[in-house]
C-alpha cells in the first residue's frame, strides 16, 4: 500500500497540545517540497500545567475549538493527529545497545538495526514510566567506531549508542484520552522539542553543535545536538508563565513600596525615586490598576530569564558539549518574543544566540502569522508527521478535502451524462430521445 502525500489531496494534521495554547495545523508538502499550510487553528489551552494535563474536560474543550477553527480554515474533515508530547515528566537516558549476529559474510540491513532499536524498548524502567523514542547515535561495527549508518557494511558485532527519551504513562495516556474525546485517533506521538528542532535549526547547526531552547509557556525544552546528532534532552519546570507571575508579586511589592515612600517622604520624593516611564497594569474586577516603572519591571523579568538560563548552562554541562557548541544557543517559543532576550542570553552564557522562527520549511506566501517563533513546535510536528507518512512509519488515514458540489444546470430536459473524450458521441440518439421527449410532452399539439 502506497503512504505518500499526495500533493494534490492529502493533507496531515499537527496537534500542539501546550500550556497557554492549543494549537492545530494542516499542510502537506508542494511539488518543490515545501510546507504549505492550508489551515490553522489556535485557542487559549486552560486544562494544562507545565505541559501536563490537568483537567480533562477543559483540554478536550480547547482541543475540539482548535480542530473547528482548523477545519474550517482548511475546508477539510480529519480523523488523525500526529500529537506532540511535553512536560516535566519526561527524562532521558544513555544506553549501549549489542546485537551479535550470525553470519560475517552478510552485509548488515536494516533488519539488524531494527532489532537492536526494538531491545531498547525492553529496558526496564522506574514504575509508571514509559518509552517514548529510541534515538541512535553512533555505531560501532566490531571495532569500527564512529559509524553513523551501519547499512551494507560487514561484521560480526553491530553495537549502538542510544539516547531514550521516557515520560510517565499516565501522561501520556490523558494525552490520548483528550485527544480522543475530542474526535481524533493519534497517529504518533513526537517529543515536543524534537519537533521544533525540526522546523528551527539547520543541519549545518545541528553538525557544528547547538542548542536549541523552546521557552513555553509552563516549561523550557532544551535539545542538545553535536555532529548532526540528538546528544541531550531536558526539559526545566519554568517558562513564561512564572515570568508573568513574578510580574504580578513584583508590581504588588513595588506598590506597597511606592506608597510607604509617599507617606514618609510625601510625593514629591517618592516620584523622584521613580523618576522613569510608569507602566499601569490592569487590576482584577473591582480592583485598582497596578504600577510599576519600566526599570524595575525590566529587572524582575530579566532575573527570572536568567535563572531559566542557569538551568540551560547546567544541562549542557551535563551533556557533555560544553565549550563544543560552534552554533550557539537557537531560542524559539512564545517566550523567545521577550525583547532582547538573544542579547541577555548571549550576556550570561557567552554564547552566540539567535531567534528561531519557523519559516525555513514553508511555501513562498505564507501568512505572516506563521513567523513567529510561537508556530515552531506546531510546524515541526507536521514536518515529521509528514514524514513519517512518507517513509510508511505512519499508517494512517489522509485527510483528504471534501469533493466539490457539482453546480445546478438548468435544462428543460434531464441531463446527459458527459462522454469519455476517448469515446465517439452518439449524437443521433441524443437527438431522437429529445424527439420522443417532446413527443410525449405535448400528445395534443396539431401540426
Amino acid at each position: 500500500m502506497d503512504f505518500s502525500i499526495n500533493p494534490k489531496q492529502d493533507l496531515v494534521v499537527a496537534l500542539d497540545i501546550g500550556t497557554t495554547k492549543v494549537c492545530v495545523l494542516v499542510g502537506r508538502k508542494n511539488e518543490h517540497g515545501r510546507l504549505e499550510i492550508a489551515g490553522i487553528g489556535k485557542v487559549d489551552s486552560e486544562g494544562v500545567m507545565r505541559g501536563v494535563v490537568s483537567n480533562i474536560e477543559k483540554t478536550v474543550r480547547a482541543i475540539s475549538d482548535a480542530i473547528d477553527l482548523a477545519q474550517r480554515a482548511a475546508q477539510a474533515d480529519f480523523q488523525v493527529a500526529h500529537v506532540g508530547i511535553a512536560g516535566q515528566h519526561i527524562k532521558s537516558l544513555q544506553h549501549r545497545g549489542l546485537l551479535t549476529r550470525d553470519n560475517l559474510h552478510t552485509e548488515i540491513g536494516q533488519r539488524d538495526i531494527d532489532r537492536l532499536v526494538n531491545d531498547m524498548y525492553k529496558l526496564v524502567l522506574p514504575p509508571g514510566d514509559k518509552i517514548i523514542h529510541v534515538l541512535p547515535q553512533e555505531y560501532t561495527v566490531d571495532d569500527e567506531q564512529g559509524i553513523v549508518d551501519p547499512v551494507g557494511m560487514s561484521g560480526i558485532r553491530l553495537e549502538a549508542n542510544f539516547h531514550i527519551i521516557t515520560g510517565q504513562i499516565t501522561a501520556t495516556q490523558n494525552i490520548v484520552k483528550c485527544v480522543e474525546r475530542a474526535g481524533l485517533r493519534v497517529a504518533n506521538l513526537t517529543l515536543e522539542p524534537i519537533a521544533s528542532a525540526t522546523a528551527v535549526l539547520s543541519e549545518e547547526e545541528k553538525e557544528a553543535g547547538v542548542a536549541l531552547v523552546d521557552i513555553g509557556g509552563g516549561t523550557t525544552d532544551i535539545t542538545i545536538f553535536k555532529d548532526g546528532i540528538i546528544r541531550h534532552t531536558a526539559v526545566v519546570p519554568f517558562g513564561g508563565g512564572v515570568i508573568t507571575k513574578d510580574i504580578k508579586d513584583g508590581c504588588n511589592v513595588m506598590q506597597q513600596q511606592a506608597e510607604k515612600l509617599k507617606v514618609k517622604f510625601g510625593s514629591a520624593l517618592a516620584d523622584e525615586v521613580y523618576d522613569n516611564r510608569i507602566i499601569t497594569i490592569p487590576g482584577l474586577k473591582g480592583r485598582e490598576h497596578k504600577e510599576i516603572s519600566e526599570k524595575n519591571l525590566a529587572r524582575i523579568i530579566q532575573a527570572r530569564v536568567e535563572e531559566i538560563l542557569d538551568y540551560v548552562l547546567w544541562e549542557i554541562r551535563r551533556s557533555g558539549c560544553e565549550g563544543k557548541l560552534i552554533g550557539g544557543i537557537v531560542l524559539t517559543g512564545g517566550g523567545a518574543l521577550l525583547k532582547n532576550i538573544d542579547k541577555l542570553t548571549e550576556y550570561h552564557t557567552s554564547l552566540s544566540t539567535r531567534v528561531g522562527v519557523p519559516i525555513e520549511h514553508l511555501a513562498h506566501g505564507y501568512s505572516d502569522q506563521l513567523s513567529s517563533p510561537v508556530y515552531s513546535t506546531a510546524i515541526g510536528l507536521l514536518l515529521k508527521g509528514i514524514q513519517d507518512v512518507e517513509e510508511g512509519k505512519v499508517r494512517t488515514q489522509h485527510v483528504r478535502q471534501p469533493e466539490p458540489e457539482p453546480e445546478e444546470v438548468f435544462d428543460d430536459g434531464p441531463a446527459v451524462a458527459e462522454q469519455p473524450s476517448n469515446q465517439p458521441s452518439k449524437w443521433y440518439e441524443q437527438i431522437f430521445q429529445k424527439t420522443k421527449e417532446w413527443f410525449q410532452a405535448e400528445p395534443d399539439s396539431e401540426f
